[in-house]
């Protein structure tokens, strides 16, 4: 079977950007968490298989990343924020309540080693913090920051690369910024820029990936 690359977008202006590269199967698989896996699954048991997974949107960059409008993210790790319990002296992640979400050391799912190092040349290298709310004031996007040591946050990139890791599907999330994040009326954007970008890192990202 020819090499395939499952990319999964949140919304259709993310899919659109990217097109529809040859060896490719492009699924705008909604908002969040639970859509992105659902829609990752699915795709996966009735399109697949595939030998890629790959995230793709925009995001927002976060407190002392440095990174700028447009710039584009190759995570090395996706990390959801929220899973856990907020105790009196702070909060414990799944690791340290005991717990396991899966194949996996506490909330931070692994990309595949062997995509990060393909496509590390794409854009800034960094953690990518999966939120269920975004960071719409300073003290929020500062405990994001904090709390998981991503540069910038989104709404879907563990959850579809921990629902490849269910299948042994190697996977990666990679995002173009589209904002800043802090109080929504200082905040800074450029969706336009980021979108351009995004179909730009994704499409060279095939390239790199096919040039095994």
């Amino acid at each position: 079977m020819a090499r395939r690359i499952l990319i999964v977008t949140a919304v259709q202006a993310e899919s659109d950007v990217i097109g529809r590269p040859q060896g490719t199967f492009v699924v705008a698989g909604g908002i969040g968490r639970t859509n992105a896996a659902a829609a990752t699954t699915a795709a996966i048991l009735s399109d697949g298989p595939f030998k890629w997974v790959i995230n793709a949107g925009v995001a927002g960059a976060l407190p002392e990343s440095k990174l700028s409008l447009g710039d584009v993210v190759v995570a090395d790790s996706c990390v959801y924020a929220e899973e856990g319990l907020m105790t009196p002296s702070g909060f414990q992640d799944m690791e340290q309540m005991g717990f396991s979400l899966g194949n996996f050391e506490g909330n931070e799912v692994p990309v595949d080693t062997w995509m990060l190092e393909r496509l590390s040349p794409l854009g800034s290298v960094g953690t990518i913090a999966t939120v269920a709310t975004c960071s719409g004031s300073d003290a929020q996007a500062t405990l994001v920051a904090s709390r998981t040591g991503a540069i910038c946050e989104a709404m879907e990139g563990a959850a579809v690369v921990h629902a490849a890791h269910r299948v042994s599907a190697p996977a990666i999330e990679i995002r173009s910024i589209s904002n800043t994040t802090g109080n929504r009326e200082t905040q800074e954007w450029n969706l336009n820029l980021a979108l351009a970008n995004l179909g730009e890192a994704v499409n060279d990202s095939i390239t790199a990936l096919w040039g095994d």
